[in-house]
């Protein structure tokens, strides 16, 4: 067969090659062609290969992102998610759950990051230029074998640059000699099965020479004048060698490693020199580092683990003036950044290159010597220590067509969108909707605000609470999730214009739908454009398993514009007084009934049972993280809201009393709790002229 259609002559030669190859392992030349014929080179994989975060990341940075509080919290729940599963694998392998779910954390953050680059894209690629080609080849091949045999479906395939994929992040060989069917299917997909990918992940680190009951190691203190040439992780030697030589725990007393036996050996490590961390690493250390030879790595994947056993962490604090951020302080760092006008894309805690350029921006022009462009503390703290003096809200005025368009009837779909299979104009309970349907869920918002008035999982019930009471429109709509912008409540504003912004009593228009390669819908949405106020608003929805929402605001005028805002997330529950919300636990926050006075901790999660104002709450906390999860016991599921361009988290309930003078709750205070992501109390955005500001949630329900 010719790869005519391949643009590159030496990468069609490589294939017609590779063919051969393929044929030699019972791949049939006309299955191989019909798997390999449509993939194109992709020269950008070439690049990365000698520059792995592994190698080139300073550790407690490296570290920073992959054992924060936000992995710990979502491990310790897989942990109790899948405790049934877990301890069938451990029975089975030997693997402590700890251990295995730490591997699923590091790899592919509990199955949320399988890497987007096309399997067969990349390994052709790295099969037939670079070095290393070999290697590849054989990976190729085994993908190949893999998708052949019927374990894979190779559309739509995807994973790490050099190959690596699933749950787990197998590379193809390790595979098809290690993988095993853990839910009993007969086929070893580690890709759409949690049991095959946690099972496999045991049965690897068995086949590595895990030994059950055993730590993988302990950190210890050197003596003075220890001679830094004796460690390394190769560099073994019996435990009572190391005593000799000075060698204690933390407070000094004398090494007995528990689970061990008393000729075990082991290696001292030092991953950032004398003055940092010292680890004694036993065999089981070794089977780690065997996933991926690489010493951080392997630190993370320990050390995480002794997190999700309770555990502290490390001690000994990294010999730097300058510490590494986890995922939520990345995202503090990039919300700060937006606000002063530089354009990063998706404040998603991940640092790349457009977020590295505008650290180093920021850098410069506070003076730093060496403007390195990395997401350290201190230029957090300094962007921090500046926006505490961040100006007032701007002072709105009523744009001069509000109330024509307030007035005017509900507007449909403009008539040049295209429609699209699952998404159709109808009504949602009496209102004017736009309807969505996927393989994962339903959905409706409605015309009148752009308001999200229910979102359902499939075989599930609905997220959104909403008032079977509300008043006829335009009065605005009591649940779902309404938008509250340009200001949040009356912050910063007079009584000549409406609480809560302009938006939410405005028709909306749907300008764009389209579904995605994964199944999932997403709805481009936005507001009448209003007169006299410079800032324009687009909304974008993305409803599938879970639910993606977005506001961005850009700033059309010639001066800078500040901004309070809100998603006024109203979530169903079975009673308001027995939810717990986790994610606040040692945040401050603003008291509504003390007319926001001062500030006030909060101590363990958030619920109406609390003493210092019980049964009602209406509080903003501040410098808030970006992750909550609402426990609800009595729905048994748990709703976990993730948030981003936000610092701040409005948590509200009226209680019984105030709900009676409500006439669209009454008695359904209790159906109901509100957790709005929020740009709102010392949380205002200042968006520069011709800049953006992006705030997104996601919302995403869990068996509880």
């Amino acid at each position: 067969m010719a790869y005519a259609q391949q643009v590159d002559p030496a990468f069609a030669t490589c294939l017609s090659t590779l063919q051969g190859a393929a044929l030699k392992q019972g791949i049939p030349a006309e299955r191989f062609t019909a798997m390999m014929s449509p993939v194109q080179p992709d020269p950008t994989v070439l690049d990365l290969l000698d520059a792995q975060p592994e190698f080139t990341t300073p550790i407690w940075d490296y570290l920073a992102a992959l054992v924060d509080d936000q992995r710990v919290e979502e491990g310790r729940a897989m942990l109790a998610q899948h405790a049934a599963l877990l301890q069938r694998v451990s029975a089975e392998y030997g693997v402590d759950p700890a251990t295995i779910v730490a591997v699923w954390g590091v790899e592919s953050d509990y199955g949320r990051v399988f890497g987007k680059r096309p399997l067969l894209q990349s390994l052709a690629t790295l099969s037939c230029a670079g070095r290393r080609q070999a290697f590849f080849r054989g990976e190729l091949l085994a993908l190949l074998k893999l998708i052949h045999q019927g374990d894979l479906q190779g559309e739509g395939l995807v994973g790490s640059w050099a190959g690596a994929f699933g749950h787990t992040q197998f590379m193809p060989s390790t595979y098809a000699r290690i993988a095993v069917d853990g839910d009993g299917d007969g086929r070893r997909d580690l890709v759409a099965s949690i049991p095959d990918a946690l099972a496999s992940t045991a049965n690897y680190l068995k086949r590595a020479g895990w030994r059950t009951g055993e730590p993988w190691g302990m950190e210890v203190r050197v003596p003075a004048g220890f001679a830094v040439n004796q460690a390394g992780r190769t560099q073994r030697r019996p435990v009572s060698e190391w005593k000799a030589l000075g060698v204690t725990t933390l407070q000094g007393d004398a090494i007995a490693p528990a689970g061990l036996p008393g000729d075990a050996r082991a290696a001292l490590l030092l991953p950032a020199g004398i003055k940092g961390p010292a680890l004694l690493v036993f065999r089981n250390y070794d089977a780690i580092y065997s996933y991926n030879a690489a010493e951080s790595y392997a630190l993370a994947i320990a050390t995480l683990a002794d997190r999700l056993r309770g555990g502290a962490g490390l001690a000994t604090a990294w010999p730097t003036d300058d510490p590494g951020l986890g995922r939520r302080e990345r995202r503090q760092l990039q919300t700060l950044l937006a606000a002063r006008g530089h354009d990063i894309g998706p404040v998603d805690g991940m640092i790349g290159t457009a977020s590295r350029r505008a650290i180093q921006a920021e850098q410069q022009r506070l003076g730093w010597p060496t403007p390195d462009g990395r997401a350290g503390r201190r230029i957090l703290q300094a962007l921090q220590a500046e926006s505490t003096a961040a100006p007032a809200a701007t002072r709105f005025t009523l744009p001069s067509n509000y109330t024509a368009l307030a007035q005017s009837p509900a507007l449909r779909s403009a008539s040049n969108v295209q429609q699209i299979k699952g998404v159709t104009s109808g009504q949602f309970q009496g209102l004017d909707a736009w309807l969505v349907e996927t393989p994962q869920s339903t959905a409706a918002i409605s015309v009148f605000g752009g308001q999200l008035l229910s979102f359902v999982p499939r075989g599930g019930q609905d997220v959104m609470w909403l008032s079977p009471r509300r008043a006829e429109l335009p009065t605005p709509i009591r649940g779902g999730s309404p938008v509250c912008w340009p200001y949040f409540g009356r912050q910063g504003q007079g009584t000549d214009v409406p609480s809560h912004g302009f938006v939410r009593t405005l028709p909306w228009e749907l300008k764009q739908a389209r579904t995605l390669p994964d199944g999932r819908i997403e709805l481009t949405l936005a507001p009448p454009v209003l007169d006299t106020l410079a800032l324009r608003l687009q909304m974008v929805l993305v409803i599938g398993a879970t639910l993606e929402q977005t506001l961005v605001t850009e700033n059309t005028g010639s001066s800078a514009a500040s901004i309070t805002q809100a998603l006024h997330n109203y979530f169903r529950v079975g009673d308001a007084t027995r939810v717990d919300v986790e994610g606040v636990d040692g945040l401050d926050y603003l008291d509504k009934y003390e007319n926001y006075a001062q500030p006030r901790r909060q101590q363990g999660p958030w619920n109406l049972r609390d003493p210092r104002d019980p049964g009602r709450s209406d509080r903003i906390y501040t410098q808030a993280g970006g992750r909550y999860v609402l426990r609800d016991p009595v729905m048994k599921r748990r709703i976990t809201l993730d948030t981003q361009g936000s610092r701040a988290l409005v948590a509200w309930n009226p209680g019984a009393e105030a709900a009676a003078k409500m006439a669209d709750v009454g008695d359904g205070w209790r159906d109901y709790v509100c957790l709005e992501a929020a740009n709102a109390g010392p949380d205002v955005v200042t968006v520069p002229a011709g800049g953006r500001h992006v705030l997104k949630q996601t919302l995403t329900v869990q068996p509880l």
